[in-house]
């Protein structure tokens, strides 16, 4: 535990050396800050309108008028924005030829991958972690169903955890960060597609399957306040998976 402490807070400072990742949160926040504005406003306007006819102050579920629709975007943005903090991760490693160096001391390869996994999950953390003021600042004015809003966070940080995942993954094949970033989109992109394969096939076996392999769908009932062990698993089975994808190549370098 101690080597991956040590290369996650190596990590850590090398992201906060470069403005990669103050732009990547700056974009994240100013997104989940307009839409969240966005609905909010839209949701007064729907108070309004309904006061005007009814003459009574009507009782709004923000849950579902103002949090539902953000959390729903939120697998687009994190789709477009979490493969730029993945993308240094082992590519920078290797353009400035000190993966061999990392190799050769006494950290082992297991170590390294989770210690630099742990570094951007700990920076998405602070990300989702921050989103959290928004609810805060509007329980001052309206009533807020906390459990609910608890599950749809715990999903954005189980999908962009698996983001990250895949984003590791494309960072080790190559040593050029935008080729990275267009592996990780690309991977992503694929699962994110086969929900929709899943619905064209549906009647069919293999339509099960490829539904199971969605991304979106086992995201939407943490939207909706619903937490399913079948969704937690296949989000940390996936991660797992990922991880030991990415352990494999590096490993690979070894004999190289």
């Amino acid at each position: 535990m101690t080597h991956i402490r040590v290369v996650a807070a190596k990590e850590l400072r090398s992201y906060f050396m470069s403005p990669v990742a103050y732009v990547v949160i700056a974009m994240f926040l100013l997104i989940v800050g307009v839409l969240t504005y966005l609905a909010a406003v839209q949701a007064s306007t729907i108070a309004m309108q309904q006061l005007q006819v009814r003459g009574v102050v009507p009782e709004l579920h923000v849950n579902e008028l103002v949090f539902r629709p953000v959390f729903g975007n939120l697998a687009i943005i994190l789709l477009l924005l979490l493969p730029m903090l993945t993308m240094r991760l082992f590519a920078e490693e290797r353009k400035m030829r000190t993966l061999e160096l990392l190799m050769t001391s006494p950290i082992t390869v297991t170590e390294i991958v989770l210690g630099k996994y742990l570094a951007v999950s700990v920076l998405f953390g602070g990300m989702v972690g921050l989103t959290g003021l928004a609810p805060v600042m509007l329980s001052f004015f309206t009533t807020i169903d906390w459990l609910p809003l608890g599950a749809a966070f715990l999903g954005v940080f189980l999908m962009g955890a698996l983001f990250l995942a895949v984003g590791l993954f494309a960072s080790a094949l190559t040593e050029n960060q935008i080729i990275a970033v267009f592996v990780s989109f690309g991977i992503l992109l694929l699962f994110w597609m086969v929900g929709w394969a899943a619905e064209a096939l549906q009647g069919q076996p293999i339509a099960q399957v490829l539904l199971y392999l969605s991304i979106v769908d086992h995201f939407d009932p943490f939207v909706k306040g619903l937490i399913d062990s079948r969704d937690v698993v296949y989000y940390l089975t996936s991660i797992v998976f990922w991880i030991f994808l990415t352990h494999r190549v590096i490993e690979s370098q070894r004999w190289r």
